[in-house]
């Protein structure tokens, strides 16, 4: 596809007052999901569970684009009318994630690769014809004793080039997502060390394989304390060391840059999020500065709904409430 195609999916994607959502958890994520509420995991119940959050009125308000897992994005409404349509009649693009999940990395403890780029070319074809016009590929790096490993960053860092290179050859804009593990007791400092490392190192391979980074949305985590970190960094420190170290990373050619929440509560992704766009707000930043957010956006709508189709209005509106507040920080003019 011709690169001012993809460019403009991408500033699409990363439009003002609106953010990406992650409903591409795995059946086996959704299994635990459902089962929190009480509710057997089929294909049905899932249906149902994502038809809840496509159809909420306005949702095209907040939300820009919605990542998808295989079998929902070959899943349909109650009417018939296909979910990419559904979404594409609210003008929001569909997207699918394409990776096989992590799994160790042989020779490396503690450290992982991600699998799923063999068959990937004629996978990403059968995507586009579905719909899809963007596509996500989640690379995982731990901070520990001695990690993450100059091995783990290359491996991991040259498969999501592979992966957007092949994104790109078949027409849809890959979200690159190198994220490091929130979990453990890590400081700030080293999160923000390890974060430089990767982001230095995925962009060294998207130059290598000749991805365009005008067709790209970058997906990283914010620097950010460890989930378990004695004295862990305010929103405001949370704010200015992303910002630094986007700055010294992230080339100006990348439209635009989605947070994934990781480990972090609902409220701490909000109140980050804006902290980072009020920065944006009064520095001449290069890039879009929004959120892909999964269970951020759903734990509340998910406990509102209960499988009971009585609570489907109810679960709506917990959603568009989460929506909204993720659009007010987006624009860094959230107030709780």
């Amino acid at each position: 596809m011709a690169s001012a195609e993809l460019n403009s999916i991408a500033l699409k994607m990363v439009a003002r007052k609106k953010g990406i959502l992650a409903a591409d958890e795995s059946t086996g994520t959704m299994t635990k999901r459902l089962d929190s509420i009480n509710v057997e995991s089929t294909s049905e119940s899932r249906r149902q569970w994502r038809q809840l959050l496509f159809q909420t009125p306005d949702i095209g308000d907040y939300t820009s684009g919605v990542i998808m897992y295989d079998e929902t994005i070959r899943q349909s409404d109650d009417s018939g009318q296909s979910f990419v349509d559904l979404l594409a009649s609210n003008d929001v693009l569909s997207g699918i994630k394409v990776d096989n999940s992590t799994h160790d990395l042989a020779g490396a403890p503690g450290e992982f690769i991600t699998e799923g780029l063999d068959g990937l070319r004629g996978r990403l074809a059968e995507y586009y014809e579905l719909g899809a016009r963007f596509t996500k590929w989640r690379a995982l790096i731990t901070i520990g004793e001695g990690r993450p490993s100059d091995y783990a960053i290359h491996t991991n860092m040259h498969a999501l080039g592979r992966y957007s290179a092949l994104c790109q050859e078949q027409g849809l804009v890959p979200i690159v997502e190198p994220e490091i593990l929130m979990d453990g007791s890590h400081s700030i400092d080293d999160c923000r060390s390890a974060t430089t490392r990767s982001l230095k190192a995925v962009f060294e391979e998207l130059d290598a394989q000749n991805v365009d980074l005008e067709g790209i949305v970058l997906k990283p985590n914010m620097v950010i304390s460890a989930s378990d970190a004695p004295n862990r960094a305010s929103a405001a420190e949370v704010a200015r060391q992303t910002v630094d170290c986007f700055l010294e990373t992230v080339p100006a050619s990348v439209p635009g840059i989605a947070f994934l929440s990781g480990g972090q509560g609902d409220e701490e992704a909000v109140v980050n999020l804006n902290e980072i766009n009020k920065i944006a707000n009064t520095e001449d930043l290069p890039w879009e500065l929004t959120y892909s957010y999964g269970r951020g956006l759903q734990a509340a709508p998910l406990a509102a709904w209960l499988g009971k189709a009585e609570n489907v209005a109810a679960g709506q509106a917990a959603y568009q409430t989460r929506g909204l507040a993720c659009s007010a920080a987006r624009e860094g003019v959230y107030s709780a």
